[in-house]
């Protein structure tokens, strides 16, 4: 499979996600996109069209790059820490299309050790 078409796929598969995650004001969409050489996390809000806070590889706080597991998980952790900031704490996950494995499990499950449910 090329590179086109791979992203075709999985800008096919989050077009279908996106079908059914919505996020509110109650439980903002946490949207994961990964290029190349960095991972990006936002919280937003669906209905007013707001994103309530975001984190990223780019951020101060994630100063060390080890592996990318570990680095999703920082970013996972640096994104439920500001979502409680912005007294959140249920979302709704969505993957970007990207399967739920390596990198997009690590930061889910380092989200869930910060403190939010979904």
């Amino acid at each position: 499979m090329s590179i086109l078409n791979r992203k075709k796929v999985r800008q096919r598969v989050h077009k279908r996600i996106r079908k059914k995650v919505i996020g509110t004001s109650e439980r903002p969409r946490l949207a994961v996109h990964c290029s190349n050489k960095n991972l990006y996390v936002q919280l937003i809000d669906d209905s007013a069209g707001k994103t309530i806070c975001q984190a990223s590889t780019l951020d101060k706080e994630v100063e060390e790059k080890t592996t990318n597991k570990d680095v999703a998980t920082k970013i996972g952790k640096l994104i439920a820490e500001r979502a409680q900031a912005a007294k959140v704490s249920d979302v709704v996950f969505d993957r970007g299309g990207h399967l739920y494995h390596g990198k997009i499990k690590a930061l889910a499950d380092g989200a869930r050790e910060g403190g939010l449910k979904f």
